[in-house]
């Protein structure tokens, strides 16, 4: 069963192959007439293929609205509710299909960060997710994003989720551990405040509380007006101390993480707060993950918090459909809550990305540019506003502003590996690699298991590189590469790396697979000047690049 059945006119052939292979390098099976082999029936391995496909593409040109081949796929493609038409030249299309929406794609010559080829890619990328769907009793709620319609609700703006930390037990039954296990609440609720992804009680909320009394984990959930319990317990473990957490969704008692932290007792006093960190960074990522999920799950009705959530999640791969996704969910927290912050800061974080791969355009930049501005006149000390803010601001030429901001939002929210994340990257940018590290090393230690671990760690690639740390440069790219193999930048840089340190034939075969990613020269080059500008390397490892690239066109 292929993802697009591809219907086209054979004097269409090269533009259909560029459609063929754009859908082909983002992972989607594409069938179409050349996939025949000798001996087949083209009558019936067509047929099959058509009524078997999750969408059928078609490609309408003057010829195409011709060919009575084109005309009966479309027709059948309307009635299985598949056919997802785009135009490739003006023309007039036959009139029962006038009324179908239809791309406009007779620009497009196979650029993989075209705007309008973005938006086509993400709704056959949606369509195919909706055709996959398993057709058997209560099926999973659909992840594809609902219309801004279906969400609509001004003023519905949403917040973190709420947690309280329960008392711990003290299982070990000595009384030095009885007082440690009380100070963990309290020193676990303030390492949480410290972040943003979570609105913690106060301790005082808990403090008169015993977990043994406890019995009806729902009806303390609606008396805290919490969705989330943490409850722990402290025991010796040989020479250990180890701490045990699990969170529980108050609503249901049910138990949606675990964790355990050892502690050599003897350096307990030294190492105490380090623990109580590594506590809350789990906690902290482990529920955002959780409402990112409950978020991506929802059919309709989502606040503009959860609407943001949404976008964040394209960061797990940020190809090039899900920076359409990223932007498509930013305007919908936006829309769902016109005077939320967070929403307008998102927007200009998603599409300051969109715009790295693109050619310049001042108006976008000024567009991109007061949208920020506009989440800062509305929540000017908001710690995830500063960072999305200072981070847009990075990616469309203004580094020294970015900057100011994500300071001010790791002094905001020390606790959050977000901020810090951000505040790393617009060092980089502004050619402080040192600091930069620091920042991305504090963002590894209080973001585990991010969706986003592995960009914060090409940040931290190329930090290396800029302090000529060649060897941890090409490590720390090969875990970035390990986590998301199919970014064509992060091989793009594999190749640099790969060259400087003697291995030109690794290089130009990183370069090749980029290509077959849909990354182009001309794409990879006005990244890498946007994202790396005051790089001392910039002009050589661009060099490269070229090298790179004329090496594989002229092996082609």
């Amino acid at each position: 069963m292929p993802d697009i059945f591809l219907s086209y006119n054979r004097e269409d052939q090269a533009r259909a192959k560029l459609f063929a292979e754009a859908f082909q390098a983002h992972g989607l099976d594409v069938w179409w007439d050349t996939a025949l082999t000798p001996g087949e029936a083209y009558d019936q391995v067509t047929e099959k293929a058509l009524k078997t496909a999750k969408a059928v593409v078609v490609l309408w040109s003057s010829r195409s609205v011709e060919s009575r081949w084109v005309r009966a796929e479309a027709t059948l493609a309307d009635r299985n509710k598949t056919l997802v038409p785009c135009m490739i030249e003006p023309c007039e299309r036959p009139i029962m299909f006038e009324l179908t929406q239809t791309a406009e794609l007779s620009h497009w010559q196979g650029d993989a960060m075209d705007k309008a080829w973005l938006a086509f890619l993400a709704g056959v990328r949606r369509f195919v997710a909706k055709e996959a769907a398993p057709a058997v009793a209560a099926p999973a709620a659909p992840i594809a994003a609902p219309t801004v319609q279906e969400t609509l609700k001004p003023g519905q703006s949403g917040s973190a989720p709420s947690l309280a930390v329960l008392p711990f037990t003290n299982r070990s039954s000595l009384p030095e551990d009885e007082v440690f296990a009380e100070g963990m609440v309290e020193d676990v609720t303030s390492a949480l405040s410290q972040g943003v992804n979570v609105r913690v009680l106060g301790a005082t909320a808990t403090a008169n509380l015993s977990r043994a009394a406890i019995t009806d984990l729902a009806a303390l959930g609606r008396q805290l007006g919490v969705r989330y319990l943490l409850e722990g317990n402290v025991r010796r473990v040989g020479a250990n101390l180890r701490v045990a957490t699990q969170l529980l969704e108050a609503a249901t008692g049910e138990i949606v993480w675990t964790a355990k932290f050892d502690r050599p007792l003897t350096e307990l006093a030294e190492l105490q707060e380090e623990l109580v960190t590594e506590i809350a960074a789990s906690l902290d990522t482990q529920v955002y993950s959780l409402e990112m999920e409950r978020a991506l799950r929802k059919p309709g009705d989502i606040t503009a918090w959860e609407a943001v959530a949404r976008a964040m999640s394209a960061y797990r791969k940020w190809d090039a459909a899900a920076l359409v996704e990223g932007v498509e969910e930013a305007r919908r927290a936006v829309a769902i809550a016109p005077d939320y912050a967070p929403g307008h800061a998102m927007l200009a974080y998603a599409l300051s990305h969109a715009y790295l791969g693109s050619p310049d355009d001042p108006a976008e930049v000024q567009r991109i540019r007061a949208i920020a501005e506009r989440a800062l006149t509305l929540a000017p000390d908001d710690a995830s506003v500063l960072c999305y803010v200072g981070g847009a601001l990075c990616n469309i030429g203004y580094p020294d502003d970015g900057v100011r901001y994500t300071g001010r939002a790791v002094r905001k929210a020390p606790g959050s590996g977000l901020m810090h994340y951000c505040h790393g990257v617009a060092c980089y940018i502004v050619n402080r690699p040192e600091e930069a590290l620091s920042h991305l090393k504090a963002a590894e230690r209080l973001w585990p298991g991010s969706h986003m671990m592995w960009l914060l760690i090409t940040w931290q690639s190329a930090a290396h590189r800029d302090l000529g740390r060649l060897a941890e440069a090409e490590a720390a790219r090969d875990r970035s590469i390990g986590l998301n193999p199919n970014h064509g930048f992060d091989l793009a840089y594999k190749a640099v790396l790969s060259v400087l340190l003697g291995r030109e034939d690794e290089g130009r075969s990183l370069i090749q697979t980029t290509s077959r990613l849909g990354w182009d020269m001309a794409q990879v080059e006005r990244i890498w000047r946007r994202v790396h500008p005051k790089s001392p390397t910039l002009e050589a490892d661009i060099a490269i690049v070229h090298a790179l690239y004329a090496a594989t066109e002229a092996r082609a």
